[in-house]
């Protein structure tokens, strides 16, 4: 591996040291200038950082090579002289992370993602995720309702991905244990209810990056649309994530399953061996997301939080946006903010003018203070205890705030490099439109499952995916949603079949299952319903078709899949005999 990194690394420096000649220019230049002078060398950036990410597994080495990588070419157009441009390119590098830092928007959305973070471990330390979990298990009696059970508490759990695999793995385990449900199927339906659900919630931990990189893509474009707006209008086009929800549904009401699952299922109903023999189950330390030791148990300290989140974010979104719409000079706007302030017109164009970054980090931070009170006056913990367990929940996602860093310096070299102008130059003639959506669901699944993360996908693709999607689509704003959701949902595909995702080595650990056999269950499931998310999704819809057509259609084929392809847990004759047996005694 070490001489691969090392052969790719020497072949790309000495292919730029052979054009650093011809491509040098006085002074800076503009991205589409750059495009024309550096020509397929603007796309080795993004490319260094997908290819470095099959060869190392880690994503923050490649976004950072990366990064260095296109300061480096950007250094090349202005300095002819090789070693200077590669001394200059560390300064660079530091510019452009600092650069992105300093913007205010990238700033609220770190605050935000870190206040969430705090809010979590606060709810979670006053038992109020556990109370909820255990009122919910208590109505699980059987294997279908133990499955849907475990589902609605992924559900409940929208706001954090890392949280849901952590939380409702040790709390179902003895549940399902009981209703012979396999532990592979139960890792399935967590993990499949961690990153899909937290990817389309109007509120979580995920939304801050999302929506930046819409916004960064847009400012690009000169695109004036909300980039939170835009956000949740590329839900329902978000076809993996609501197909593999609603598979799990299926399958747990029908109690049919196919491929290794099957065999899984088979051997926990039968045998009630719910592990497999010689199985090597993970199983999770996550102390700082149980409640503390003798709290008494209430649903209430996770409702108030998570509800004044909520709220308090919504009421912000409409007084912000109010309050852009005033000071702006669109009279016709303020017209209709000022006389009917709460018509449904006047709450759409408050909430598209809203500035999320702040909306979000003020209501984490509203709600965090309100978490921080209930847990002292209940004499849960002390005020210090309180905030150092927010400060701790904070740290889970320093990665997070890293990757984002990293994602947005690199997206902003990609566009000062012009590598959007050169893809649409090349590729706006050379494939149909309507297949760019689907080709971009690949490509994120591709380096999603090679790099087990999600968030470096969508900071490497999106810079690229908008310009083209613009482009390719003509200027129509709905084939833009289309590409954008490829992007984000593609991500979730690829996060969700990798062995080396977080979220599924957490789903492993929560739940106390062999991890090889819960990926090589859950690829089983994975593949076939991401095959549905683009023949009868990403396709269709690129063509034209309304979502209220294409997403009904897609559900369809989720349940005749199940249907006729999977096959009964127990089987017909073994059902008989079974319930004579019970009969019997």
């Amino acid at each position: 591996m070490k001489k691969r990194t090392i052969f790719f690394s020497t072949l790309i420096m000495l292919l730029l040291l052979n054009f650093n000649m011809a491509f040098a220019t006085d002074g800076a230049m503009e991205p589409k200038s750059v495009a024309l002078k550096l020509g397929f060398l603007t796309i080795l950036p993004p490319l260094i950082a997908i290819v470095l990410a099959f060869i190392t597994k880690n994503v923050v080495v490649s976004l950072f090579v990366g990064l260095f990588a296109g300061v480096f070419l950007l250094q090349l157009t202005g300095d002819f002289n090789f070693f200077s441009a590669v001394a200059n390119s560390f300064s660079g590098v530091l510019t452009a992370i600092i650069g992105a830092l300093a913007d205010p928007w990238n700033a609220g959305i770190i605050l935000q993602c870190l206040f969430i973070a705090g809010l979590i471990a606060l709810i979670s330390k006053m038992g109020g995720t556990k109370a909820i979990a255990e009122a919910l298990a208590k109505k699980a009696n059987s294997p279908r309702s133990s499955q849907l059970i475990t589902w609605l508490l992924g559900l409940f759990i929208f706001f954090d991905d890392y949280a849901n695999s952590l939380i409702v793995g040790p709390i179902m385990k003895p549940v399902s244990d009981k209703m012979k449900v396999s532990r592979e199927k139960l890792s399935f339906i967590i993990d499949a209810t961690a990153a899909p659900i937290a990817g389309i919630a109007l509120i979580s931990t995920w939304v801050g990056l999302e929506v930046s990189l819409i916004r960064d893509g847009f400012l690009e474009l000169g695109i004036e649309a909300n980039a939170y707006t835009t956000f949740v209008q590329t839900i329902p086009y978000r076809f993996y994530n609501i197909l593999i929800l609603i598979f799990i549904v299926v399958s747990a009401l029908l109690l049919r399953e196919f491929g290794p699952m099957l065999k899984a299922e088979r051997r926990a109903r039968t045998t009630g061996e719910v592990l497999r023999k010689g199985s090597n189950p993970l199983n999770a330390d996550n102390n700082e997301l149980e409640a503390k030791e003798g709290v008494k148990l209430s649903i209430w300290n996770a409702i108030i939080p998570i509800s004044v989140l909520i709220i308090s974010a919504f009421i912000g979104f409409y007084v912000n946006g109010k309050g852009i719409i005033l000071g702006d000079t669109d009279m016709e706007a303020i017209r209709i903010v000022t006389e009917a302030p709460f018509s449904f017109s006047a709450i759409q164009l408050a909430f598209g003018a809203s500035d999320a970054s702040v909306v979000l980090f003020g209501s984490a931070l509203f709600a965090s203070i309100i978490a921080i009170l209930m847990a002292c006056s209940q004499r849960i913990l002390s005020l210090g205890e309180a905030v150092e367990t927010w400060v701790n929940g904070m740290k889970s996602l320093m990665i997070t705030v890293i990757i984002l860093l990293l994602a947005w310096s690199l997206s902003a070299t990609i566009k000062q490099l012009g590598t959007s102008h050169y893809l649409v130059s090349v590729l706006s003639n050379s494939i149909p439109a309507f297949t760019l959506p689907s080709i971009i669901f690949v490509l994120a699944g591709i380096i999603s499952f090679a790099t087990g993360t999600s968030y470096g996908t969508m900071g490497i693709l999106m810079p690229l995916a908008i310009p083209l999607g613009h482009a390719m689509g003509g200027g129509d704003f709905n084939f833009l949603i289309i590409t954008i959701s490829a992007v984000l949902t593609g991500a979730v595909f690829g996060d969700h079949c990798s062995p080396i995702s977080d979220t599924t080595i957490l789903s492993s650990m929560g739940t106390g299952c062999d991890h090889i056999d819960h990926v090589k269950t859950q690829l089983f499931y994975a593949l076939p319903v991401g095959a549905i998310a683009i023949l009868f999704g990403y396709i269709p819809a690129a063509l034209g078709a309304p979502i209220y057509f294409v997403l009904p259609v897609a559900i369809i084929a989720i349940v005749l899949l199940v249907r006729f392809v999977g096959k009964p847990v127990i089987e017909p004759e073994v059902a008989s005999s079974t319930t004579e047996v019970n009969e019997a005694i």
